[in-house]
């Protein structure tokens, strides 16, 4: 893959190293190996990766299906990957408004390109950071409405930054009664071992890697309401089989959804 301007090839991204494990192709060799080391911590890391992707769609598509939300916002999106959250709202409710927001200048490379909506609704993209989260609110009102409620999706992001409480604090404060919080996050109660070296992974390459426990996590939440089943292993919210038991090592993470009252 030809280096795209304004991306350093020769540093690992988040957002890469998550194509990486879902069998993309948009990454470059350094990402690569970095994924391949979290792969030795954590040898069904592509698991997991695909049990954030079906949370995301399970939770959009109830938002927009049984919730009544219209709008969503998702911050740090990633590599594309079909089908992409507005892809599964816009299914349900094609006049659905979507605005994606990333730090990865290859992330815009492709969102350009592949987040386009329906005719119907509107798909926006912001290149900004997740550290600072006023800018993304301050570009998304050019296309959502913060007076009607918003679907915030946060997938396997919040473990990747600093100040997470306050930067869930300062987005959640801007939105609308009847707003959503959707988030999945890193933890190691499942695997202790497994999961710091994966940390350490990410940390030696200049990457913020903090997992939680249920607890913290669930502090993400707090002056929400929190949608049944709570704050659960992420391949087990609202599954539509029973996953094993087994499996719950197999993704290190928890899901949760909750309501703004």
């Amino acid at each position: 893959m030809s280096p795209t301007s304004d991306v350093d090839p020769s540093v690992p991204h988040i957002a890469r190293m998550y194509d990486y494990y879902l069998g993309g192709k948009d990454h470059y060799q350094v990402d690569a190996e970095a994924a391949e080391k979290v792969l030795e911590a954590l040898p069904a890391v592509r698991i997991a990766a695909q049990a954030n992707r079906g949370f995301m769609h399970r939770a959009t598509r109830y938002l927009a299906a049984e919730a009544g939300v219209r709008q969503f916002l998702d911050i740090g999106t990633g590599i594309p990957t079909e089908p992409n959250l507005h892809q599964i709202a816009q299914e349900q409710v094609p006049s659905a408004r979507v605005v994606y927001a990333d730090n990865d200048p290859l992330v815009l490379a492709h969102a350009r390109a592949l987040m386009k909506g329906t005719p119907e609704g509107r798909t926006n993209y912001i290149q900004a950071d997740a550290t600072r989260p006023q800018e993304i609110l301050d570009a998304a009102r050019a296309t959502l409405d913060f007076t009607q409620p918003i679907g915030l999706s946060v997938i396997a992001l919040m473990n990747f930054v600093p100040d997470a409480y306050e930067i869930i604090t300062t987005l959640t404060a801007a939105l609308a009664p009847g707003s959503h919080l959707v988030m999945t996050h890193l933890t190691a109660d499942f695997d202790p071992e497994g999961v710091a070296a994966t940390a350490t992974v990410y940390r030696d390459r200049g990457m913020h890697c903090q997992p939680r426990n249920r607890s913290e996590i669930a502090q993400f939440f707090d002056g929400l309401e929190l949608l049944e089943p709570g704050v659960v292993p992420i391949h087990r919210w609202r599954a539509p089989v029973e996953p094993p038991k087994s499996r719950d090592a197999q993704v290190p993470g928890y899901a949760a959804v909750a309501r703004k009252p």
